[in-house]
């Protein structure tokens, strides 16, 4: 049987938290992650809008409070005024993790030149890993997974590969995941 896990999904949108229309980030983030893992996951879930402040907060009690694993945000990750995830992210981080958004950007500017203007991020807060996606489940889908090719073989790979083993680093559940969707690497002396 897998490790249970506890993760964190934050979408944060203006118009989506005051309902003008419904968050895709969410669910789409969902649906991924239960398609992707073995384990039995535990989602606690925040809606809300683009304020620095709230977002802190929000990130703060899902790592300190939640006692979340993982924490994945969706949305305002861009260079526009209210995208401040990153900013509120950074502003509760530990440790930044540069490789991650390193590997979101190389990974999206497979598909589009303003990849470039994402400022997405990945930090540690405590024993937990929280990562900055973009808002399109599409764009989710793809920094996940990464770039593959029409037979479906990776030709680079997506930040979810490397995010089992930094859970486990971190002393977190020993995530699993399905090969056919991502392949998680380890080395061979930190596999079960």
């Amino acid at each position: 049987m897998s490790d249970p896990v506890k993760i964190g999904l934050v979408s944060t949108s203006d118009r989506a938290s005051l309902g003008v229309y419904e968050d895709k980030g969410i669910p789409a983030l969902r649906e991924w992650l239960s398609g992707a893992l073995l384990n039995p996951c535990e989602f606690v879930e925040r809606l809300i809008a683009d304020e620095q402040a709230n977002i802190e907060a929000a990130l703060i009690e899902l790592v300190d409070e939640h006692g979340c694993d993982l924490v994945l945000t969706t949305g305002g990750t861009g260079p526009a005024i209210r995208d401040v995830t990153p900013d509120a992210t950074l502003a509760v981080a530990d440790r930044v993790m540069p490789g991650f958004g390193e590997q979101m950007r190389q990974v999206s500017l497979h598909y589009v030149p303003t990849a470039i203007l994402s400022r997405q991020v990945g930090v540690i807060r405590g024993r937990c890993l929280i990562l900055n996606l973009p808002g399109q489940p599409k764009s989710i889908k793809e920094t996940l997974e990464g770039v593959k090719d029409a037979e479906g073989k990776t030709l680079v790979h997506g930040v979810f590969a490397a995010v089992p083993y930094c859970v486990q680093l971190l002393e977190g559940p020993y995530l699993e995941t399905r090969a056919e969707v991502v392949a998680a690497f380890r080395p061979k002396s930190a596999q079960r």
